[in-house]
């Protein structure tokens, strides 16, 4: 089956039913269209320096200000070099955002011994973050940490963690000062908590540990790093008890810059379902959800995104394309959502129980038809490309995606000039 056949199939009109096609009809699509207009893109009006009248300009987007993020967890864990390297090109190539572990179970599995460095023990999927952290800053990736701690203790905690809820809190205090000291604001934003609403199976924690350790998080680390909340599943529908608990973390004073909302379709006969026209993650269910969390009255973002394929078939392959389509386009589209992260980027790289066919690459590293749709949107649809004309004083003005530009031009003495702005 040629490429061109895959990418016509993954906008939907050979693999998805009359009735997926229904939910996602003109009507939303229009909506969708006009929202991203709305609210992703912006007017600018640039005075080009010594700029000769009536010259050529070209306008180039370079970055993107909305987050299009995927976790980070396989790096340096692909077996070849190759593979490695085209692992690592997919950010910022592609995404310009990592989610970085620091799962505090793994990062601190012998007490006092923490895995910060490259030469540290092997963890499957947790690699250490001093050389991940590093990378990232070298090719100016954002990062978001995830997590500071962990709201259920079977995932999250050392197992030489304590059975006392008061002699947990100077340890936990201790891990988010030694956090902040070593990363700072090297890392952009911080999942301070993560999955703390599910108290009846979280093990045993101290008092009001959320708000204690928004409180001590915002003690140690610099302004500069944003604090994010993350929970919930979109799955789940609209979560007022979601909305109530970051509005009393903040009505108390804690400092949440975020809030983070997942969507996880690991069974991959879901995704069968989906394809076949079930009432499941419908655009009238996901607009409910995102109406709910602006009751939090901070940005959403869309934190851990799986898509299973239903299976590893170039059909399954292209069902898996067409729902990531709407879905990006769906959340890129609403006003308060901030960034977009995929979570397991490679198939087979989930963890223990996922499924195997949710990257957007398959185990070979070869790019699957989700990923092709996704670099269509965010470096395709969704990245401004223009050719203008100098007015006579030098000056251009165009409407483009939020991000930064480089715009090249001749100025009066013939010599070609380049500026970045930030639209």
């Amino acid at each position: 089956m040629g490429f061109a056949l895959l990418v016509q199939m993954a906008q939907g009109a050979e693999v998805m039913s009359e009735a997926y096609l229904k939910f996602w009809g003109p009507e939303v699509q229009k909506r969708i269209d006009n929202d991203i207009e709305r609210h992703r893109k912006a007017d600018g009006a640039f005075k080009l320096e010594g700029a000769k009248a009536g010259c050529e300009v070209r306008v180039e987007q370079i970055s993107h200000t909305f987050i299009f993020g995927g976790n980070i967890f396989l790096f340096g864990d692909l077996k070849t070099p190759e593979k490695n390297k085209r692992y690592e090109d997919t950010f910022g190539t592609l995404f310009n955002a990592a989610t970085v572990p620091f799962y505090w179970k793994t990062l601190e599995p012998e007490r006092g011994k923490p895995r910060y460095t490259a030469d540290s023990p092997y963890e499957y999927r947790r690699p250490p973050p001093d050389p991940v952290v590093a990378f990232c800053e070298s090719k100016g990736i954002n990062m978001n940490g995830h997590a500071i701690i962990y709201g259920i203790r079977v995932w999250g905690h050392p197992e030489w963690m304590p059975n006392d809820r008061k002699a947990m809190e100077p340890i936990f205090e201790a891990h988010i000062k030694e956090l902040a000291q070593r990363y700072g604001a090297r890392i952009q934003r911080w999942d301070v908590v993560n999955e703390s609403i599910d108290q009846a199976n979280r093990g045993l924690m101290p008092d009001d540990y959320t708000f204690k350790t928004f409180a001590w998080a915002d003690k140690y680390f610099p302004s500069s790093a944003l604090f994010s909340i993350n929970d919930c599943d979109m799955h789940w529908g609209p979560s007022r008890r979601y909305v109530e608990i970051a509005r009393d973390l903040i009505d108390r004073g804690a400092r949440v810059d975020i809030v983070g909302v997942q969507m996880h379709i690991f069974n991959p006969k879901e995704s069968r379902q989906i394809a076949n026209g079930a009432d499941i993650l419908t655009p009238k269910k996901l607009y409910a959800v995102l109406d709910c969390l602006q009751g939090a009255e901070r940005p959403i973002h869309i934190s851990e995104v799986t898509v299973s394929a239903p299976d590893d078939t170039p059909e399954g392959r292209a069902v898996q394309a067409a729902i990531v389509r709407n879905l990006y386009r769906l959340w890129f589209s609403y006003p308060t959502a901030m960034g977009i992260t995929w979570w397991n980027v490679v198939d087979g790289g989930a963890a223990p129980g996922e499924p195997s066919f949710s990257g957007i690459y398959d185990k070979e590293m070869n790019p699957k038809p989700v990923y092709e749709t996704l670099d269509g949107l965010i470096n395709g649809e969704w990245k401004t490309r223009l050719t203008l004309t100098a007015g006579a004083d030098g000056s251009v003005k165009f409407r483009g995606f939020k991000g930064r530009y480089r715009i090249t031009y001749t100025d009066t003495d013939g010599n070609v000039k380049t500026t970045e702005q930030t639209l």
